[in-house]
């Protein structure tokens, strides 16, 4: 990894499909990274059971602190009785989560649910987009 950061933040995007929330991550989810998203899913998990899917299909690199703001969000996810939902396909990815002793901890599938990817229509609003 380069030591050249000129971004603080993870470009994401946020929608509610349904009464779940979707957040689409891209790039690298590094302790550069880490507090805004920590503020981003803080907020988006701070009402009682909630859904959400992160999906880390476009993020190319991910380190301890972003293990942490996944953890982190699963925690206040499960706390107020929710659901967390991770989407990749990375074996990179998962070799990550076995090395830090985290396989088995989270609800993993290889893509979203095709109710999820449809084009919008009603019930689809468009929350946030950075």
């Amino acid at each position: 990894m380069s030591g050249n950061h000129t971004r603080s933040t993870p470009p994401h995007s946020v929608r509610v499909v349904a009464g779940t929330t979707v957040v689409e991550l891209h790039g690298e989810i590094d302790l550069c990274a880490a507090p805004s998203l920590v503020s981003r899913l803080d907020a988006l998990t701070a009402g009682t059971c909630p859904d959400l899917v992160l999906d880390l299909t476009a993020v190319s690199f991910i380190d301890c602190s972003g293990l942490g703001v996944l953890c982190r969000a699963r925690n206040r996810v499960l706390a107020r009785h929710g659901r967390l939902r991770l989407v990749t396909h990375s074996t990179r990815f998962l070799r990550v989560l076995r090395a830090a002793g985290l396989a088995g901890v989270f609800e993993m599938h290889p893509c979203l649910p095709e109710s999820l990817t449809a084009a919008p229509r009603p019930g689809v609003v468009p929350v946030a987009a950075v």
